[in-house]
């Protein structure tokens, strides 16, 4: 590997994407950047966003104005893996943040580009689960493709690697498109049992730790980092939801098996795949205590909070 002394610290930092997990990590890493001397932030985004006439597009991007970022147009799925490169070679740093909406072939195709580019450090599109634990061949395909970023990263010794693992935003679980808090029911749909676990952290809070990484001293490099704004299982949910909202909530369990026949029926629908993983309860949660936001005594929003902050009246 070269030699870590000749690998510079994040100076130039380049994020990709601008959206749910971006704009926190791009509020935080350009917040710490004005403490750091010579420290730049830009953000990639596609044209169509840039130019686009909807409110909330044109308030992120007034923001990332306002915070002194520059703008940087490209697309991870239009641009080629020679183009992708061309940009990434004028930063020592990228942060993936674009999700999985790009498709199962663009993490391998973005990291690819950041090996091209001899990029010094890549934080990947990583921001979930322990998908070594998961294994291959999960109901979620795409996390395969994330073991194949992993394997490629650790297959040399150019380009140094960061990789952040926060399980589930905490939002996600009462999203209705979810299915596991049926707020309009006052039901908890439990992934597997109620006795499963699943590791939340918030998107604000994942922006914070991210920056706190991306500048701790000394550098982390090559190491997957854990974080965890609280660690439940469903059971606990439905009890946590009880007591801050102060009315009952029913419990029903999701087998496995119920979920898995689920996804046959509807092989394409990314919300049942990922049913189906975190319901085998396997990578998809770890003991807080052990985390980056514990060791560093850095405070998180646990999942009463966040009830108590969002959803009661």
């Amino acid at each position: 590997m070269a030699n870590a002394s000749s690998i510079p610290n994040s100076r130039d930092i380049l994020i990709i994407g601008a959206g749910e997990l971006g704009m926190p990590v791009l509020r935080n890493v350009a917040r710490r950047a004005r403490d750091v001397e010579g420290a730049t932030v830009s953000v990639l985004v596609r044209a169509s966003t840039v130019n686009s006439t909807v409110p909330d597009k044109q308030r992120d991007i007034a923001e990332i104005r306002s915070l002194g970022v520059e703008i940087v147009e490209g697309d991870l799925i239009k641009n080629s893996i020679d183009e992708l490169a061309s940009l990434f070679a004028n930063y020592d740093t990228v942060i993936g943040c674009t999700g999985i909406t790009a498709g199962l072939e663009t993490p391998m195709k973005v990291a690819h580009a950041a090996l091209q580019a001899k990029l010094p450090r890549y934080f990947p599109w990583q921001f979930g689960v322990d998908f070594e634990i998961i294994g291959r061949g999960s109901p979620q395909d795409i996390f395969d493709s994330q073991l194949d970023v992993r394997e490629l990263l650790r297959s040399q010794t150019e380009t140094e690697w960061v990789i952040i693992s926060t399980g589930m935003f905490m939002n996600y679980l009462f999203e209705p498109n979810s299915g596991m808090v049926d707020l309009r029911k006052d039901t908890v749909n439990a992934l597997g049992s109620l006795g499963t676990a699943v590791t939340v952290t918030t998107p604000e809070d994942i922006g914070v730790l991210t920056a706190e990484i991306l500048f701790t001293e000394p550098r982390i490099r090559n190491e997957i980092v854990y974080l965890a704004g609280d660690t439940i299982t469903y059971g606990e949910l439905a009890d946590t939801l009880e007591s801050v909202l102060q009315r009952p909530f029913k419990r029903v369990e999701w087998t496995v098996q119920f979920l898995l026949d689920q996804l046959a029926s509807d092989p394409d629908n990314m919300t049942s795949k990922y049913r189906a993983v975190f319901a085998q309860g396997r990578g998809v949660a770890w003991d807080k205590s052990d985390t980056f936001n514990v060791r560093h005594l850095i405070p998180v929003t646990n999942l009463r909070d966040w009830i108590g902050e969002n959803l009661a009246v």
